[in-house]
């Protein structure tokens, strides 16, 4: 819980006992300036645990505290590393590969962590897939029942017609359950190859193996090129394929929230 303090020491390291005076940790967080962090906190939009923190020289954990501004989720300082990766095509979602196929543990190998992936991607699905070393975190972001949406960009065989379309949005019964789709759209239509091919984007929510290429190939377009573009609040954007980069603090403080740690 908070500290409080009357004459605030100088300079922002932390005491003795690991506390840091609040504004100081909203600037080094990347907030806002110190002086724009206390006018944050005099009118009321930071909250400490639960509760709305106005008293500048106000103490924290920055490791444990669960602090908000303006109803955000400011992530907890931590040794934990928290990555996005554009997964290359033909790379297996695991760390390491008995039969010697290129794995993560290959396109990680610089990283001096102890990785961890959280959910996976068929191995002929390219795009967004995060890593880090929070064992806890991971196993969250992994249980069903957190799952988050995931958009994903197919190239499809065929013209995909609004009928086909509609069905999906209706939802699809494979044989082991029904899937539902919180939204599809047509991104490109009719280029390439006698019967013509179509991109579709489409948003669900949950990670059954090979979900999307089963759906798609349920509705008669099978998939020619599959990559995951987005995860929850984390976007792929203009990530080079093989690369990383760690979360934002949005990012990793909505999944936070999400997985309720």
């Amino acid at each position: 819980m908070t500290h409080h303090e009357d004459a605030p020491p100088p300079g922002g390291h932390p005491d003795d006992d690991g506390l840091v005076r609040l504004q100081k940790l909203l600037a080094q967080s990347g907030v806002a300036s110190r002086r724009k962090c206390e006018e944050l906190m005099l009118d009321g939009l930071v909250e400490v645990d639960g509760e709305v923190v106005t008293r500048l020289g106000t103490k924290v954990d920055p490791r444990t505290a669960v602090i908000r501004v303006d109803g955000e989720r400011l992530p907890p300082q931590t040794p934990h590393v928290y990555l996005v990766l554009n997964k290359p095509r033909g790379v297996v979602s695991t760390m390491s590969d008995p039969e010697g196929r290129r794995s993560l543990g290959d396109v990680v190998a610089d990283r001096p962590e102890r990785l961890f992936h959280v959910g996976r991607l068929d191995t002929d699905t390219s795009g967004l897939l995060l890593l880090t070393n929070d064992g806890d975190f991971a196993h969250r972001m992994a249980h069903p029942s957190y799952e988050v949406e995931k958009t994903y960009v197919a190239e499809v065989e065929g013209e995909v017609s609004r009928a086909t379309l509609g069905r999906l949005r209706e939802g699809v019964v494979l044989e082991d359950g029904p899937v539902e789709v919180s939204r599809v759209k047509v991104v490109e239509q009719g280029r390439g190859g006698a019967k013509g091919r179509t991109i579709v984007e489409l948003v669900i929510h949950e990670g059954r193996n090979r979900i999307v290429r089963r759906l798609l190939d349920e509705v008669g377009h099978p998939v020619r090129r599959l990559t995951r573009t987005r995860f929850g609040p984390v976007e792929l954007g203009r990530l080079p394929v093989g690369e990383m980069r760690d979360l934002t603090r949005h990012e990793l403080g909505v999944l936070l929230d999400r997985v309720q740690l």
